[in-house]
């Protein structure tokens, strides 16, 4: 056997080169230069008020349940990670299951918005954005399903008008912030005047929120997503999926400036909701109040909302018909990861189904 100069084994054969044109997309890849269609499901404008709008999905099959299902989601994010693209938007599949469907966009503040407040957001527009719903057709019982922020808002509406609400699904919502992890110290009032920063930027910008929250992973979130990348290219494989995820993660938008510091403030940083002592619209938000049946989930691994933040709902709310599922799966993997399709997707249809008609 032939052996190298210092007497060990010879080096094996040279890796493959990485291909120039392959290694061209990457970077192009990794700078935001390659899109992917997102959001494509067809849809109508049922109504608006200033940048929020009300959306209507057209049917893809027919229609099977009679409650029409409107989404809620946050302030911090585009909803597009609902209907994320083509053979994977949760949007979609519902419409494959015969509902009928209407997602609430709260659009993109400009800084005309700085001064938008929660109360405007839940208390105003919620409202009427169910009222239209029902103008269009949709009839008098409805079912809520809201994510992250928008099952906190979601449940508030359900406290405070919860006339014609038969079903509400939260999923990763945050209730007791007594729990909410790395999130409790960093907005500690010690450390953080939410209504400094408000006064300051006017609309707190995304890149802002954003880096909050890779912060809480940052080597997954700043190493792991570009390595996943690489290796995917490497390995020929389709580079959808990472793309749209990629595309959404970085397309966020600003948090009206008064709504953040509410936000931080009466929720992060004194916990009112689960006291009861929020108010919005001048009125007290009651989660006893709430006697819709309602199916909680939290994500098992979600390091946003940990399920300790999401489970208390159930124990707050009237209603008779009150479950909690506790999902494998992260914050937004649990919706529109690779194994949504199997665990998130069927835990909801399937409770649905048998209460939408």
């Amino acid at each position: 056997m032939t052996t190298s100069v210092n007497g060990g084994a010879p080096p094996g054969p040279e890796a493959e080169p990485f291909p120039l044109d392959e290694l061209v997309r990457g970077m192009r890849m990794a700078t935001g230069g390659e899109d992917v269609v997102t959001g494509a499901t067809p849809r109508d404008v049922v109504w608006t008020l200033n940048k929020t709008t009300l959306y209507r999905y057209r049917p893809v099959a027919e229609r099977r349940h009679g409650v029409p299902v409107l989404f809620v989601y946050a302030l911090i994010n585009k909803p597009y990670i609902l209907d994320l693209r083509p053979g994977n938007s949760f949007i979609h599949h519902l419409l494959e299951e015969g509902y009928d469907v209407f997602l609430l966009d709260w659009g993109t503040p400009g800084w005309e918005d700085r001064e938008t407040s929660l109360d405007e957001l839940v208390a105003e527009h919620l409202p009427k954005a169910v009222a239209r719903m029902r103008r269009a057709g949709a009839g008098e019982e409805y079912s809520l399903f809201g994510y992250c922020m928008g099952a906190t808002f979601a449940a508030m509406h359900a406290a405070l008008r919860p006339e014609g609400l038969r079903n509400l699904v939260t999923l990763t919502g945050p209730i007791d912030f007594e729990h909410s992890g790395v999130y409790r110290l960093w907005t500690d009032p010690a450390y953080m005047d939410p209504w400094a920063l408000a006064r300051g930027f006017g609309n707190v910008p995304a890149d802002v929120i954003d880096m909050g929250n890779k912060m809480l992973k940052p080597v997954t979130n700043f190493v792991g997503s570009q390595m996943v990348m690489w290796e995917r290219l490497a390995a020929g494989r389709d580079m959808t999926s990472w793309l749209a995820m990629n595309k959404w993660v970085n397309d966020g938008v600003p948090f009206p400036g008064v709504a953040f510091a509410q936000w931080i403030e009466s929720f992060y940083q004194r916990n009112e909701l689960v006291k009861g002592r929020i108010r919005i619209g001048g009125r007290r938000v009651d989660l006893g109040r709430i006697d819709a049946s309602l199916l909680n989930i939290a994500g098992a691994k979600d390091h946003i909302v940990p399920p300790a933040m999401a489970r208390p709902l159930n124990d707050l709310v009237a209603s008779a018909d009150n479950e909690y599922r506790e999902i494998p799966g992260g914050h937004v993997g649990l919706l529109a990861g690779s194994g949504a399709r199997r665990a998130l997707w069927p835990t909801v249809v399937d409770w649905l189904d048998t209460r939408s008609d």
